[in-house]
């Protein structure tokens, strides 16, 4: 792709130093989903934009980590007051490149919104701890420090909260940043990038790089990135993982998904229904929170599915920006191939197709990156629909006999991002938020994304890496924890005191005890 694809389209450049940057190679065409239209051009850095973003933010650590976190913190008030002030412009420019609800767009900048408030926290975060007297006349004490450069790589699907996962603790802590967003919607990227410079944040403390794996690759080299996070699919995150840790980063990699609601005969089909109908095809299921499959235990399929069945079909699809639409498009025509490649796999392997949503068609939006809501029956464990994470607004129904086989069906999944019951048995929510095997659960709920004060991060080849993202695992990511111990021996006129005696008068060559 080169940006003869639309001459006369507007380009989305570099941010970095304070300036944009125009960068050089190869550039990428940016569409409306909604319509199909051509809207710009992103250029696709390489090693020469990272270097330069990667020295800006090198040359900004220095007097940005000496700030004292209350400084810090007060820049991300002023970011977080600039950010409310803009966040019908910067969810307009969601929808409009990546084509989710415009009522969407702006819950994704208020869930990004609480982390920039957590993050305002920092200077309680960043308390050590202190003891005194541990030993002839030792104090000790730990301390939080900054690692310095570290980078953030984010998805399509959540362009300004995935990013607002990460990069406000970071700069909080002390760091500077390197963002690479989604080729496919940086727009909003750029537009933050000046909001926390009129915030007070210095020019090249938080850089935006845009690019392809070229540039993921560079960063992942780079001798001064610290740290790495990075949010996508499971094959790149297990590539970022690996290579991170090859050079010596801090990584984590969060992946792909495969989340479960598993549907108790004592749950009410109809709240069930609905929370279904939100989490499996809100966003067109592009979510990595995304509710994919339903798990129908004993009896209550039959019922379920013909609910999901009358509910799914009349399900309105059409522009984001249209506020009478339940479902926008797919994120490219690829995206929507690729789905579309799904569901003539699960036909072929036998599962039931109750809805085909590859009839789709939305008046006065031919070119759209349409599909409707697809709904599958007696989907199997060995199907590729079943296996596969399909990013699209695909759910498949599978039904077993009790909850002990839902909650086994679930754990011998090599994803384990999210799962969901529904059941009025407190004792059948207890078993399962106890044995299932997933990184975040909901008894009740569809789509259990902790808040920001909590950390979010999937188990099994759902992430990659030791620590969750945002919260306190998040402050942990973003530090090195650094332990002192300090003795002042008496002297001079003070000699006698106290302390006197208690220097180190000879050499100790077996490990210092207390006695």
């Amino acid at each position: 792709m080169n940006s003869a694809a639309a001459p006369s389209a507007p380009t989305v450049l570099h941010h970095i130093a304070g300036q944009r940057v125009r960068g050089g190679g190869r550039s990428a065409p940016l569409f409306n989903p909604a319509t199909g239209e051509v809207t710009g051009a992103v250029p696709l850095g390489g090693a020469r934009e990272v270097d330069a973003a990667v020295a800006a933010a090198k040359a900004a650590f220095p007097a940005w980590s000496a700030r004292p976190a209350l400084q810090r913190a007060r820049v991300l008030f002023r970011f977080r007051e600039l950010l409310q002030a803009q966040s019908e412009a910067l969810a307009a420019c969601i929808t409009r490149e990546h084509g989710k609800l415009l009522s969407d767009a702006r819950a994704e900048i208020a869930r990004g919104l609480e982390v920039v408030e957590f993050a305002c926290g920092i200077p309680h975060l960043l308390c050590g701890s202190h003891s005194e007297n541990v030993g002839g006349d030792i104090d000790s004490w730990s301390v939080r420090r900054p690692l310095g450069v570290v980078a953030g790589v984010t998805p399509f699907n959540f362009p300004a909260m995935v990013p607002m996962w990460m990069f406000p603790l970071a700069l909080a802590c002390g760091n500077t940043f390197v963002l690479k967003p989604s080729e496919l919607d940086p727009t909003v990227s750029v537009m933050m990038a000046d909001l926390l410079e009129r915030a007070g944040l210095p020019a090249g403390a938080f850089n935006v790089v845009h690019g392809a794996r070229e540039t993921v690759d560079a960063l992942l080299a780079h001798p001064d990135v610290q740290a790495l996070s990075f949010v996508g699919s499971t094959p790149v995150a297990r590539h970022v993982y690996a290579e991170g840790a090859r050079h010596g980063k801090r990584v984590q990699a969060l992946g792909g998904a495969k989340n479960h609601l598993v549907v108790m005969p004592d749950a009410n089909l109809e709240q069930v229904a609905e929370a279904l109908l939100g989490a499996a095809y809100g966003s067109a299921g592009e979510r990595c929170m995304a509710v994919s499959v339903a798990v129908a235990v004993g009896g209550v399929a039959d019922a379920l599915v013909d609910r999901l069945a009358a509910r799914v079909s009349r399900l309105v699809v059409g522009d984001g920006m249209d506020p009478s639409s339940e479902m926008g498009p797919l994120v490219t025509a690829a995206q929507r191939h690729k789905v579309e490649g799904y569901i003539a796999r699960g036909v072929e392997e036998g599962a039931r197709l109750v809805v085909d949503g590859r009839q789709c068609r939305v008046p006065g939006r031919p070119n759209g990156f349409y599909l409707g809501g697809t709904l599958f029956d007696r989907v199997e464990p060995h199907m590729t629909i079943y296996r596969e994470e399909i990013f699209g607004p695909v759910l498949g129904v599978v039904r077993v006999d009790t909850l002990d086989e839902a909650i086994e069906l679930i754990n011998r999944h090599e994803f384990g991002n999210g799962a969901c019951l529904y059941t009025a048995d407190g004792h059948a929510a207890r078993v399962f938020s106890r044995t299932v095997q997933a990184g975040m659960i909901g008894i009740n709920v569809p789509i259990p994304v902790p808040m920001a004060w909590h950390s979010f991060g999937g188990w099994k080849r759902s992430m990659f890496g030791s620590q969750h993202i945002y919260g306190q695992e998040g402050v942990r990511f973003y530090t090195r924890y650094a332990s002192v111990m300090q003795r002042w021996p008496a002297t001079g006129a003070i000699a006698g005191g106290s302390g006197a005696g208690h220097g180190d008068a000879q050499a100790q060559f077996s490990m210092p005890v207390n006695r």
